[in-house]
């Protein structure tokens, strides 16, 4: 577990530099770390407000980075919490990471199941915070920290690619990421996601049909 926790710290540090680099006050950071509460997408919100994206786009784009957490409530074990209130909170709080340490520990225990839920959420809040007074102290304009954007969606990458060891995925991703560069360069996050989204559905029918 600790490893997988320990993950968020270095993360969340640079989440909160980026945003008061990007001029966001510091107390914006817990603010979208507790509302939106979705790595990735807390990376991509920064650059969707300050580039004026609509609220639809952004709302529909956010949503197709975040699908897979619908399969994830599938298949959790959230019957093995018996309070609604506790069960809401990690309905709210369910990521990546606590998704692999319940499923890689086989936990059962409902207050276990919380209060690894609490403490992953608290390994990425209080960072993120402590990143964003620290970044009060350097000086503006310091250039190179939205990359740490590109670097969380490679790694993101990788390790997807490491779990499937499919080049197939990774060929028609790259096809339909420049296919819609092409058509739609205005829209292209939108139209590659939702492209990709078509299509790993379409594949996953097509394997339950068999």
């Amino acid at each position: 577990m600790w490893p997988v926790g320990l993950g968020l710290i270095p993360l969340g540090l640079a989440f909160g530099v980026l945003m008061v680099q990007t001029a966001f006050a510091w107390w914006w950071t817990p603010i979208f770390s507790l509302v939106i509460y979705a790595g990735s997408v807390e990376y991509l919100a920064i650059s969707m407000v300050t580039s004026g994206m609509g609220p639809l786009t952004a709302a529909f784009t956010g949503g197709m980075i975040n699908v897979r957490h619908i399969f994830y409530g599938i298949t959790f074990p959230r019957h093995r919490v018996r309070s609604c209130l506790a069960r809401a909170y990690f309905t709210y709080a369910l990521t990546d990471e606590v998704y692999a340490i319940v499923s890689a520990k086989r936990i059962r225990n409902g207050t276990s199941i919380v209060l690894i839920t609490a403490l992953c959420q608290t390994m990425w809040v209080l960072p993120g915070i402590c990143g964003a007074l620290l970044g009060l102290a350097f000086p503006d304009g310091l250039q190179g920290m939205e990359f740490a954007l590109v670097a969380l969606f490679v790694v993101l990458a990788f390790e997807s690619f490491n779990a499937t060891k499919s080049w197939a995925l990774v060929g028609v991703a790259v096809f339909l990421g420049l296919a819609s560069y092409v058509l739609f360069p205005s829209n292209l996050l939108v139209f590659a996601l939702s492209a990709n989204f078509v299509f790993l559905l379409g594949r996953w029918r097509l394997r339950n049909a068999r």
